[in-house]
């Protein structure tokens, strides 16, 4: 029997609008009734392109009025925990944006929240999705790097252009570089690593610290954009530094090592990866026109001990390891934007809802990779003393 699409309310209109490709592309699995914004002009764009559609400037008339299943929350991130929350208890379906959450108390809130109601709760954590995250997701759980033991995870990207409006105020990224000093933003590094190895399934994190380099690139920016007076008033009392290290321990003795840094001067690396197990061995590539490198031992070029080992590209084990969503459905996936994560996000988010199972990325992974923003604010506050990460599913 054919599903019917589940109808959904994008909350947040101008990071939603990013998803309109995938959502064009999933008109069988997906019907958009409503969005919500507190700018009037996203919202008339939104009409525009959608005609019929049911346009809100409050969250609360969108949980009471709207005729939707379910609500992808797209707005900034410390709105993310509370609104999804108040959407599970209205009885919606929730897909959420990353971070989940960025307290400990919220992340136990959203867990609660999710299992009181019984709705379906997914992190739109579109860089599980790409492809060669998910083709070494699949090596992995297919034993090829034997025993992981040590991976790396950066989001290396500029965003100091987002700080400040035209007008030279704060946006909701500057404001947040009030709130917090430590890993801000680490589900991107965290959440393709942590699935590689097994966390949630075969092993759990245990605990975590982080160091903090100065808030150095972020203020000079803020000088040379505004003036050396004008940038001390909007940017007093910023306490988020530069660049954020986070070590990571699992349960079964895997060390990941995470870096985030939006503020530092270089070409962006948002997707920088490492994966060490006792039998391969793989890097991410670097910058676009890289491939991405794997090691086999046994298979691949060369001898580790001798010192002869030899890097190959990934894609010369596609034709055996391709993950089955990309050899159905890369094509589509590519043209949907943000290297195929969004389309395969909204997929997921749809098949759980209309099967009713637990989605591919739950509240559990989101919590718990979530988690870190609050674990690594208290480390940095120690001197970058190991904390405890919790376990969610107790």
């Amino acid at each position: 029997m054919t599903q019917k699409p589940v109808k959904l309310a994008i909350v947040g209109g101008h990071r939603g609008a990013s998803f309109n490709k995938a959502l064009a592309r999933l008109q069988e699995r997906v019907a958009l009734t409503a969005v919500c914004d507190l700018s009037e002009a996203v919202l008339t764009a939104w009409r525009v392109e959608y005609p019929g559609i049911s346009a809100f400037g409050s969250y609360d008339e969108l949980l009471e009025k709207a005729d939707c299943d379910a609500v992808f929350i797209c707005t900034p991130l410390l709105l993310h925990a509370d609104q999804a929350v108040r959407a599970l208890e209205a009885g919606k379906h929730v897909l959420s944006e990353v971070v989940a959450a960025a307290t400990l108390d919220d992340c136990w809130r959203l867990v609660e929240t999710v299992e009181r109601t019984g709705r379906v709760y997914m992190l739109a954590e579109n860089y599980c999705y790409m492809r060669p995250n998910m083709l070494v997701r699949n090596m992995a759980d297919q034993g090829v790097f034997g025993e992981p033991v040590y991976a790396e995870g950066a989001y290396i990207h500029d965003c100091r252009a987002l700080l400040f409006t035209p007008e030279g105020r704060l946006t909701w990224r500057g404001e947040y570089r009030h709130w917090l000093n430590g890993n801000s933003y680490p589900t991107h590094s965290l959440g393709p690593v942590a699935q590689w190895l097994g966390v949630g399934r075969r092993d759990r994190l245990v605990s975590a610290a982080t160091w903090m380099t100065p808030a150095v690139a972020a203020q000079a920016y803020a000088r040379e954009l505004l003036g050396s007076e004008r940038a001390g008033l909007t940017a007093q009392g910023w306490q988020l530094g530069d660049s954020a290290t986070t070590v990571i321990q699992t349960e079964r003795g895997a060390v990941i090592v995470l870096r985030v840094d939006w503020s530092s001067p270089r070409p962006h690396n948002m997707t920088h990866y490492v994966l060490q197990g006792t039998q391969a061995a793989y890097l991410s590539a670097r910058y676009e026109q890289e491939d991405p490198l794997i090691w086999i031992d046994g298979r691949s070029p060369g001898n580790s001990p001798m010192g002869t080992a030899q890097w190959e590209a990934l894609w010369a084990h596609a034709e055996r390891y391709e993950h089955p969503y990309w050899r159905e459905l890369g094509g589509e996936a590519l043209r949907s934007g943000h290297g195929g994560g969004d389309f395969f996000v909204l997929k997921d988010f749809c098949e759980a809802v209309q099967a009713g199972t637990q989605p591919a990325i739950d509240v559990y992974d989101a919590a718990t990779w979530s988690a870190i923003v609050p674990l690594s604010v208290e480390s940095v506050s120690r001197g970058g003393a190991p904390v405890a990460v919790p376990n969610f599913r107790r």
